[in-house]
């Protein structure tokens, strides 16, 4: 029995497996609780007869019928009807003593264990109650011609600590469904952040090149430069890359590496009329961070063009860290998203990000260092 009154999870492999604790399946189990009346009705056959056995049986009946009402109430959570329906099995139980004497300690069994089960901070007291009443009561009644009743105690026992058992794990189980939706929700939301921060620095970026470029060939279009075609030629590649490079986000697969970058920003900064000194070079950078360094110089190069109105861009790379510095006029030190989900990328490498102007003179740094590389202290 479960204390909750909740329903368990269903519709995936973690409701599957508490398919014993939904809908019919838990009420059969909470009949099997139902074999002790029937013990107790033996024991009215075997001490009553006629009208004497016939009230033991009703006793019984009734009992087994308060026990279904207390089970549904207890899977309703009312409570307060759930209170009565013992209190009531409790009085049916002393009313079956004198027909079936010892037996009757049967139901003394179910009682317990519901009790326990559902007062779990009195269960140890209740448990013990019922079990000394088990054990003393067929002694002292004289008339009974009996002993201890060793095996009744024994009965309350062990019953009412299965059913505390079987709740307790119910509990448990329900909280650790609940542990695995939560793990699958933050999951789902780390995805879709991974998908918004992939999307805004790849389209952040392609659509700065594609706007550079088109600005590039409406100015040489204007002057009768034949290179107009080269670069509107370009722009289309660009676009189609960029709508590549958005189905590879959105499915979890993006090729970002720092060579790429760097010569894609090479055209870029071309492009914006800036000029650029880059690495021709990238092997000093381990292949485990070759991504995320691609990632800054995206980030990096794509904010230059954008807001830096620069002359001169410069990229350093060392095993441990990448740099870029632009001549232009610097920027307010807000913080957007393409920069706080950079921070993100490097936090998640054991990286640090420092991004702010160079003086008052102008000019902007962007540095990622990583924490340290191949066993080297950054």
């Amino acid at each position: 029995m479960d204390n909750t009154g909740k329903e368990p999870v269903s519709g995936g492999p973690e409701g599957d497996s508490l398919r014993w604790a939904r809908g019919w399946r838990r009420m059969v189990l909470a009949a099997g609780m139902l074999v002790y009346p029937c013990a107790t009705a033996v024991g009215a056959a075997q001490y009553a007869t006629g009208a004497g056995a016939v009230a033991g049986y009703v006793i019984v009946a009734v009992f087994c019928c308060c026990y279904v009402l207390a089970a549904l109430s207890a899977a309703q959570r009312a409570w307060r009807r759930l209170g009565a329906l013992l209190g009531i099995m409790t009085a049916l139980f002393v009313a079956e003593l004198p027909v079936a004497r010892e037996y009757a300690f049967f139901l003394c069994a179910v009682v317990v264990s519901f009790a326990a089960a559902f007062l779990k901070r009195h269960a140890v007291l209740v448990v013990a109650a019922g079990a000394l009443a088990a054990l003393v009561v067929p002694w002292a009644v004289r008339p009974w011609h009996g002993g201890p009743g060793w095996f009744e105690a024994i009965a309350v026992v062990f019953t009412a600590m299965t059913v505390y058992g079987f709740s307790e794990i119910a509990v448990a189980n329900r909280a650790l469904l609940e542990a695995r939706a939560e793990v699958a929700r933050l999951a789902s939301e780390a995805e879709r952040a991974r998908i918004a921060r992939d999307l805004h620095d790849l389209l952040g970026h392609s659509l700065t090149v594609i706007t550079v470029k088109s600005a590039l060939a409406r100015r040489l279009t204007a002057s009768g430069s034949p290179r107009s075609l080269d670069e509107i030629t370009e722009v289309e590649t660009l676009s189609r890359q960029a709508l590549t490079d958005v189905r590879a986000a959105v499915s979890g697969y993006r090729d970002v590496t720092l060579a790429g970058e760097i010569a894609r920003g090479r055209e870029l900064l071309r492009a914006a009329g800036v000029l650029a000194d880059l690495p021709t070079a990238t092997d000093m950078v381990a292949g485990a961070h070759q991504e995320l360094f691609g990632w800054v110089v995206r980030e990096g190069l794509t904010n230059v063009v954008r807001h830096a109105h620069a002359a001169r861009c410069t990229v350093a790379l060392s095993a441990s860290h990448v740099e870029i510095r632009d001549d232009g006029v610097g920027g307010a030190g807000v913080t957007g998203n393409g920069l706080a989900g950079l921070r993100e990328r490097v936090a998640a490498a054991g990286g640090t990000v420092a991004a702010g102007p160079l003086g008052p003179d102008g000019g902007w740094r962007l540095r990622v260092t990583l924490d340290s590389t191949d066993g080297t202290p950054a």
